[in-house]
């Protein structure tokens, strides 16, 4: 069982590696690297602006009701919401969401065309189907930071109009709170742990999808294994960065 996973791991290096190997026509790869754009950040932004609404919210509705001390300020609440998006909410939960959207949809396509043999007939043109399958999915991914702003501005939005029209505070003392003992590294941090995610995303999924071997009926069992396997590396990253970088 160990050797198994030793050789995938030497595999999925291997398969970095020759990723960027023999690149594809640059016209080609502009109008594939613009396609994934579209498929895995412009499609996923819809699920996570709701997603990152609805939990700033709650993290907000949840510190006001643990604040029962009336010498705490009401101001923490803006300060423990932003604290609770900006350093693991937006950067750490999103991907893991992401993983289940955007990791299975790359395993299933890349996965579909291993079983339909369509990545062969690329090989047998002479083309490098790594670099024209995987290397447009990890340059789309790169924007994934930007999504992942996205998703803590909104989350800091839902957490105002929770605290503020739920009645918890007022929205100076929001807005104090927010301001309160801001860290810019903080920020700095968390778009890294993203950028990193986004690598992983796009990398662990492809890898799946690539050495995938059976029928369709696979195909649906290396998706499951992709997201599994995807969100259990984000979570030892995320705990190897922080500890890292923040302890």
């Amino acid at each position: 069982m160990l050797s198994k996973y030793i050789k995938s791991i030497g595999q999925y290096f291997i398969m970095i590696y020759d990723t960027f190997k023999r690149m594809t026509k640059a016209s080609e790869l502009r109008r594939l690297i613009l396609q994934e754009i579209d498929d895995l950040i412009i499609s996923s932004l819809g699920i996570v602006i709701f997603i990152s609404f609805f939990i700033g919210a709650v993290i907000a509705i949840q510190t006001a009701l643990n604040f029962s001390n009336p010498f705490v300020p009401r101001s923490l609440i803006g300060f423990a919401a932003r604290q609770s998006i900006i350093l693991e909410f937006a950067p750490t939960f999103v991907s893991i969401i992401m993983a289940g959207k955007v990791g299975s949809y790359i395993t299933s396509s890349i996965g579909t065309m291993r079983v339909s043999e369509q990545i062969d007939a690329l090989e047998v043109m002479g083309i490098n189907s790594l670099n024209y399958l995987v290397f447009p999915k990890i340059v789309a991914m790169c924007l994934f930071p930007f999504v992942i702003a996205i998703s803590m501005f909104i989350g800091i939005i839902g957490a105002y109009v929770a605290s503020v029209y739920g009645g918890y505070l007022n929205a100076d003392q929001f807005i104090t709170g927010l301001q309160e003992d801001f860290v810019p590294f903080q920020i700095f941090y968390a778009f890294l742990k993203s950028f990193i995610f986004a690598l992983i995303l796009a990398t662990v999924p492809s890898f799946h999808g690539y050495y995938m071997k059976g029928g369709s009926l696979e195909v649906g069992h290396a998706a499951t294994t992709s997201f599994v396997w995807t969100s259990v590396i984000i979570i030892f990253m995320n705990y190897f960065i922080t500890q890292l970088l923040l302890s």
